[in-house]
């Protein structure tokens, strides 16, 4: 076998063996969202209150948070993050699991931020979504813009890399102010997904 035939094989094989493994490493489709919905969103009735005072007064109403407004954006600078934000669809993005791209989405009855509470942004891990989030670190800045131009400014406190589809406890509501970041680490809907809190700075 001539010496060419085996280097130009050699090759060949290397530049596959790249392939196969950059393209496994990088998502293409499937899963962003929580697989499952917390049972606190998933209903709008309240718990025990309700059945407890039944005879002695009506039941305390949940109060429910509308969709974000048109115009937010959030900003991630040393990651280079930078998307608008908008509404998330649970429809879409967790039963159908077809979420769309180049947005970052508000998960639908959390916190709108700027206010008290868990505001839970989650997008594609894809090159100019939140793939950099991969390499997110603990004092990395963020910033959310409101459709005023008023800037938030927050600083990511925790990161969790291989969180559970089925763990929801991240969307609970807080009794801070906090944003919690999410995307996944593949295109499976079991594959883990990689959680970031960061509280205002």
């Amino acid at each position: 076998m001539p010496r060419s035939f085996t280097v130009l094989a050699g090759v060949l094989l290397l530049a596959v063996g790249i392939a196969i493994v950059a393209g496994g490493g990088l998502p293409r489709a499937g899963s962003v969202a929580p697989v499952a919905l917390p049972s606190v969103y998933a209903s709008a009735t309240p718990a025990a209150t309700a059945s407890a005072n039944a005879t002695t007064a009506p039941p305390t109403p949940v109060p429910t948070i509308g969709p974000i407004p048109d115009g937010y954006r959030i900003e991630v600078p040393r990651l280079g993050i930078d998307l608008p934000i908008a509404e998330g669809d649970i429809e879409r993005d967790v039963v159908v699991q077809k979420t769309p791209e180049h947005f970052a989405f508000h998960f639908p009855g959390t916190a709108i931020p700027g206010t008290v509470g868990n505001s839970y942004i989650y997008a594609h891990a894809r090159t100019g979504m939140f793939l950099s989030l991969w390499n997110a670190r603990v004092g990395d800045q963020v910033s959310i813009t409101t459709p005023g131009g008023v800037e938030l400014k927050f600083v990511i406190t925790e990161v969790h890399p291989r969180v559970p589809p089925a763990d929801t406890s991240w969307l609970q509501p807080s009794g801070d102010e906090r944003l919690t970041l999410q995307t996944s680490t593949g295109p499976n809907r079991d594959d883990p997904r990689f959680v970031v809190i960061a509280a205002p700075s």
